[in-house]
């Protein structure tokens, strides 16, 4: 019998140690074993034993377990961060000289990562499409292209791709795709059921959901997964500490009714938002003004509490001014904690990415992103109304 997320995340593995409901916390950096021969039987088989905590870790292995089942993959990989997971990913997809396609308004880290690190140490030129048409893809590919990256939906204008599409399209090219499905979560879009080769993720967002750690995941088949750790986790050691693990799974049991909390607050708030005379768009797959709507539909079975707005001025100074007078919304950069965060994407963006990439993503000094948490709706949207009752 299958059981669904609610189950399977609030069930540690059968192996129980004293009877503990909570599994315990292997603060350990190696294993020990009786004799010659099982040490030996070990290194024939590193990827099923614990050895050294910079492989394989039981606490680590437990949060990786419960990932895998929620995202209907074969196996995933913890690491230290979003960018740790995001980067070893792509090395393991490509190879000097060749080629990647990605979308314009993919994750700042990310896209600097591509258009310039890889350019400066592997000469691998990156395409940046909107993405919004799986042509966009198509149009873009050359003999050498190794990758198609994906983030859908998208980061500050959260457009989506077509991730069935763009799969299918990959394949017949034998092109490898990774999908950042941080937004999403497993719980409301499966991108390896979609065709997609490797899924990502930051897991200091949902999946952790309490500002209290940092970690990233990647997601895949059991082969390639099995390669990339034995190359890209191991060689580069971006391994996740077994008490983040810990953290990561208590955060597990309640990510389920924690996103049902940030998607109800977040339509409220957005429909809100989207009746204010002070505001001229918002972007949120959510709404049915949205203009990629019936695809959200067809791909995802729920959203998240991520989305962004711009407000009807281009003055600095009001801008600020609105910004500054929200009182419940913390102002800070991440998001996918409990919280109510609130950001300006023009912030930071101005300082990560050049002038070209700037405009390229379609943002403005007016645009404001923020993250619905688990606060009342009602309390967030009175704090909205009074910062723009004063701009």
């Amino acid at each position: 019998m299958k059981n669904s997320p609610e189950t399977l995340l609030c069930h540690d593995p059968d192996q129980k140690y004293e009877g503990a409901v909570v599994p315990p916390i292997f603060q350990n950096s190696l294993f020990t074993f009786p004799d010659w021969e099982a040490v030996d039987g070990a290194f024939d088989a590193r990827q099923e034993h614990f050895i050294y905590s910079r492989g394989k870790n039981p606490t680590v292995d437990f949060a990786e377990k419960k990932l895998a089942e929620i995202a209907h993959a074969d196996r995933t990989i913890l690491f230290t961060s979003g960018m740790a997971a995001i980067s070893a990913a792509v090395l393991y997809c490509v190879k000097p000289n060749s080629h990647i396609i990605t979308v314009k308004n993919v994750y700042g880290p990310t896209s600097n990562f591509l258009a310039n690190y890889l350019k400066e140490k592997l000469n691998i030129e990156t395409t940046f499409v909107s993405g919004e048409n799986a042509e966009d893809f198509k149009a873009n590919i050359r003999k050498n292209t190794s990758l198609i990256y994906l983030e859908s939906p998208a980061s500050a204008t959260f457009c989506l791709q077509d991730l069935k599409a763009v799969a299918s399209l990959a394949k017949e090219k034998n092109i490898k795709t990774i999908c950042d499905n941080t937004w999403a979560t497993p719980l409301f879009q499966h991108p390896l059921d979609l065709g997609i080769d490797f899924e990502v993720h930051s897991v200091s967002k949902y999946l952790g959901g309490h500002s209290d750690l940092v970690a990233g995941v990647i997601m895949g088949k059991k082969q390639e997964m099995e390669a990339l750790f034995s190359r890209e986790y191991e060689w580069l050691g971006g391994k996740i500490s077994p008490f983040e693990a810990w953290l990561l799974i208590r955060s597990l049991r309640t990510l389920p009714i924690r996103m049902q909390r940030h998607q109800e607050n977040a339509m409220k708030v957005a429909q809100f938002l989207e009746e204010h005379p002070q505001i001229a768009v918002v972007r949120y797959p959510a709404l049915r003004s949205f203009p990629q709507y019936e695809l959200g539909k067809k791909q995802m079975s729920g959203y998240s509490g991520l989305f962004s707005f711009q407000l009807k001025t281009n003055d600095i100074e009001k801008i600020k001014t609105f910004y500054n007078a929200l009182k419940i919304f913390h102002k800070g950069v991440s998001w996918g904690g409990f919280e109510s965060l609130v950001y300006a994407p023009a912030i930071s963006y101005l300082k990560e990415l050049s002038s070209e990439q700037f405009v390229n993503m379609n943002i403005a000094l007016s645009d404001i992103r923020i993250s619905i948490g688990l606060e009342n709706a009602e309390d967030l949207i009175a704090d909205l109304r009074q910062a723009l009752e004063i701009i």
